[in-house]
């Protein structure tokens, strides 16, 4: 597999990933184990909740955005993630809902610590079946330079 190094990253350029349909089972069960707030799991009692329904944790959207981004950038060069920013979920997530995530460098420069390395910024979204925005956050992260 041929890496994008930091070189390689242009800032503004927009990817997208494939979608995906939540599955409804499965985030309950998440939910369960990791976030057991009601209108998560109890779907009689999310009824009467003002969702009017369960909805996906936070947590269980990050998820799904982390595996649908990694058909994005999974041949980016990465060295690690410093910092996250400006994280959102500004509509729910839903059982049988279609995901697909959006990505983009928005800005990059070559570390002062580090010419090895360089600094990016992207800022990630995921998107329902509407085109709404689900899950927005900005990244900071450390990427490779293209070896000598």
């Amino acid at each position: 597999m041929k890496k994008r190094y930091l070189e390689d990253l242009i800032v503004g350029d927009v990817k997208t990933s494939g979608s995906m349909i939540v599955d409804k089972a499965h985030m309950i069960d998440f939910a369960k184990q990791y976030d057991p707030q009601y209108f998560h799991v109890d779907e009689a009692a999310a009824k009467q909740s003002r969702f009017g329904d369960v909805i996906a944790s936070g947590q269980y959207t990050m998820m799904l955005w982390r595996k649908l981004d990694n058909q994005i950038a999974h041949d980016i060069a990465w060295i690690c993630g410093v910092a996250w920013d400006d994280v959102r979920w500004p509509v729910d997530v839903r059982g049988g809902d279609e995901l697909r995530a959006r990505a983009w460098c928005i800005d990059k420069r070559i570390s002062a610590k580090d010419p090895t390395r360089g600094v990016t910024r992207f800022q990630y979204q995921l998107l329902n079946q509407d085109d709404e925005v689900v899950f927005t956050a900005v990244s900071t992260n450390l990427i490779e330079t293209r070896p000598e």
